[in-house]
C-alpha cells in the first residue's frame, strides 16, 4: 500500500468523511493570519488536499478568494456538492495545477504528509507570490485525556504500531528543514454523539484499508468501552491543532 493509494482510499468514504470529521476552531484561522502576516479576507488562497472542503469552507467564510486542489475524484465530487461556489481542480501537492507566483497563501489541512517533500516544497515556492506563506496543520486527538490515551493504545495494537506515550510535537519533527517555520498549537473540543465519534474513526485511512469485517469488530468493542465512559451517549472529543507557517 503506497502513500498515494492510501491517501486515495478516502474517496470511497467521501460522504462519511464530510458528515463526521471534525472541522477547525476559529482560533486556528486567527493564528494563520498572525503567522502569515496577512488577513485572509481578500487573499488569494489555494487549499491543497482539500478533501470534502472542511478547511476550504472556513477560509472562504473568512473572505479568502480560495481555490481547492484535491487528488481524489470522489472527494472532489463531494466537495462540489457542499461548496458549489468554490472552484476545485484535480491535482496534488507534488505537481500543483497552479500558475507560478499566483497565490498569497498555500494551505494543507491534514494533507502535507501525503506529499513527497522533495517535490511539494519546490512546488509551494513556485506558486507562492513573494511574501506569500505556506501553512500546514494537523488536527490530532489530545492524548492528555485519559480516555483518548487508552483509545490510542488500542488503535496502536490494532494497526501494529509501537507502544509509547504520544509526542505532542510529533507533527513538527518532520517539517522541511529548508523552510523557516513558525509554530503554534491550538487546543479545542467538540461534543458529538457516540455514533458520530465512531463514524469519524471509521473514516481514517488506516480503517479504510483494514477491511470491513475487522473495522466492524473493532468499532463494536469500542462502542461498549466508550458507553461506560460516556453513559449519556455524548462524547467529549478533545483536539490539538499543530500549525506551522513559513513565509516565502
Amino acid at each position: 500500500m503506497t502513500i498515494t493509494s492510501q491517501a486515495l482510499s478516502f474517496d470511497k468514504a467521501a460522504a462519511e468523511y464530510a458528515a463526521n470529521r471534525p472541522s477547525y476552531p476559529p482560533a486556528l484561522l486567527d493564528a494563520v493570519e498572525e503567522l502569515a502576516g496577512r488577513p485572509l479576507s481578500g487573499s488569494r488562497v489555494a487549499d491543497i488536499g482539500a478533501g470534502t472542503g472542511l478547511a476550504t469552507a472556513l477560509l472562504h467564510a473568512r473572505g479568502a478568494r480560495v481555490v481547492a486542489v484535491e487528488p481524489g475524484p470522489g472527494m472532489a465530487s463531494q466537495f462540489r456538492r457542499g461548496l458549489p461556489d468554490v472552484p476545485v481542480v484535480l491535482g496534488s501537492g507534488n505537481a500543483l495545477p497552479l500558475a507560478s507566483e499566483s497565490v498569497d497563501l498555500l494551505t494543507y489541512a491534514q494533507a502535507w504528509h501525503w506529499t513527497d517533500p522533495r517535490e511539494s516544497v519546490a512546488e509551494a515556492l513556485r506558486v507562492l507570490r513573494p511574501g506569500g506563506a505556506l501553512a500546514l496543520w494537523w488536527n490530532d486527538s489530545d492524548g492528555t485525556a485519559p480516555w483518548i490515551a487508552a483509545q490510542d493504545a488500542r488503535l496502536r495494537r490494532l494497526f501494529g504500531a509501537e507502544d509509547g506515550a504520544p509526542d505532542p510535537l510529533a507533527r513538527f519533527r518532520g517539517l522541511p528543514a529548508e523552510l523557516d517555520f513558525a509554530r503554534r498549537q491550538v487546543s479545542w473540543t467538540r461534543s458529538v454523539p457516540l455514533d458520530t465519534h465512531l463514524a469519524n474513526l471509521a473514516s481514517y485511512s488506516d480503517f479504510l484499508v483494514l477491511g470491513e469485517d475487522a473495522t466492524k469488530t473493532f468499532l463494536a468493542e469500542e462502542r461498549d468501552l466508550l458507553t461506560r465512559v460516556f453513559p449519556n451517549g455524548t462524547v467529549e472529543e478533545r483536539y490539538v491543532v499543530s500549525l506551522a507557517v513559513a513565509v516565502r
